[in-house]
């Protein structure tokens, strides 16, 4: 339902403020966070934020690694979300999840998408800096919301090398009209189309700047038009963009894309 645009992402994030109809937490509860072996909480600066991020201890400093930016489904951060990054930590990437503005108590107020997007690129410039990190080899992938600030990263910088999604909301247009409690989560007027055309990757397809893949699940029929519909805008402009769907539902879909999108990563 939301309109496809003509400009580039990143030069309308140059002209476009948000409007906040409220400030204040992420909607979604969170439970005390216990730094788990091998993992390293650290901080990085978002503007005048601090915030949190979990850094997978990296054991062989001595050379570069290629690196992945996880970013946790929902609007607040728990250990599950971490464990389900196993598999790229496996593969030999370093990866970080951070926490955004809002979230598990951190400072900022939560936006539904959109500033968060500054936060999510403030911690790939953390990561791609480490000293042990190849930044010519840094990767972006996560699910849910997470996988929804993903394919809007990877239309704002250029410093990732391929981007996976998974169960992405693309139109928020759609999820607006039909999300029972869209009304009370999103702090923005929701009959504002500017404001939602600006947090829906779908609208700005065109947009991508790395090779990308939207994975959706066959339990997930209301994603299955928006993922195709999105991935037809960018290939339209020559862009190397594919929807795929993946056996399962909104969890259980997830461990086989990121799978297939340790091959994906590995070929580009």
């Amino acid at each position: 339902m939301v309109e496809v645009q003509q400009e580039d992402y990143s030069e309308a994030r140059n002209q476009f403020r948000t409007k906040l109809t409220r400030r204040g937490p992420s909607p979604q509860p969170f439970d005390p966070l216990k730094t788990p072996t091998g993992v390293t909480e650290i901080e990085y600066s978002s503007g005048e934020l601090r915030l949190k991020a979990w850094l997978g201890r990296e054991a062989d400093q001595t050379r570069k690694h290629p690196a992945i930016l996880f970013l946790h489904g929902g609007f607040a951060f728990g250990s599950a979300d971490w464990e389900i990054n196993q598999p790229y930590r496996d593969a030999g990437y370093v990866v970080l999840t951070p926490m955004l503005r809002g979230e598990n108590g951190q400072h900022g107020a939560y936006s539904f998408y959109y500033d968060e997007v500054s936060d999510v690129l403030a911690a790939a410039d953390y990561l791609r800096n480490l000293p042990y990190v190849d930044a010519e080899r840094l990767y972006i992938a996560g699910p849910s919301a997470g996988g929804t600030l993903v394919l809007l990263a990877a239309m704002t910088s250029t410093h990732f090398r391929a981007a996976a999604s998974f169960s992405a909301m693309t139109d928020q247009v759609l999820f607006c009209k039909h999300a029972k409690h869209a009304a009370r989560d999103v702090p923005i007027d929701i009959t504002d189309l500017r404001e939602l055309q600006m947090r829906s990757p779908l609208a700005y397809a065109a947009s991508l700047k790395c090779p990308c893949r939207i994975y959706y699940g066959s339990q997930e029929p209301h994603l299955q038009p928006m993922s195709l519909r999105t991935a037809a805008v960018a290939r339209a402009r020559g862009l190397n963009a594919e929807a795929i769907q993946v056996e399962g539902d909104h969890s259980t879909s997830v461990p086989p894309a990121i799978k297939q999108s340790i091959a994906f990563f590995q070929k580009n």
